[in-house]
């Protein structure tokens, strides 16, 4: 009788969880927006100046500069300077630089003012280093010794 009874709550387990679909797109799947669109778009063209301001702050600190990927930075806050419809920016980023297999270094803000009377459209306002992340062991070497 009790080999029926497992018989049977072995042979209903199995049915019920060879129809439950495991499909990892049903469960996550990232939706697009233009907003998102536009902010990536926007770190395509800033990429450059970004990269400059990093890269003077960590080559202080590190023999290797590191690495900024776009879905890497936020956009904290962006302004309009001259009111409705001007063309004159001041946005705030936060950043998270890389080495190697996307080891974090650190966390930065950093300030832009964007305008087309600016040589080159984008002037850097203010660098702020928020946090220092430790390296592990096997990185070490990439830091500088005072």
């Amino acid at each position: 009788m009790k080999r029926i009874v497992i018989t049977m709550a072995l042979t209903i387990t199995t049915i019920f969880t060879w129809q439950i679909p495991c499909d990892a797109e049903n469960i996550y799947r990232p939706q697009e927006s233009k907003e998102l669109m536009y902010q990536d778009m926007l770190m395509l063209f800033l990429g450059d100046p970004i990269e400059k301001a990093v890269n003077n702050y960590y080559s202080i600190i590190l023999t290797e500069n590191p690495l900024i990927y776009p879905y890497q930075i936020d956009v904290v806050k962006v302004e309009r300077v001259g009111g409705f419809r001007t063309f004159h920016f001041i946005i705030t980023l936060e950043t998270t630089p890389v080495v190697g297999p996307h080891i974090s270094v650190g966390k930065d803000r950093i300030t832009f003012e964007i305008a087309p009377t600016i040589p080159d459209q984008v002037k850097l306002i203010k660098f702020e280093h928020l946090e220092t992340h430790k390296l592990p062991p096997h990185w070490q070497n990439i830091i500088r010794k005072p």
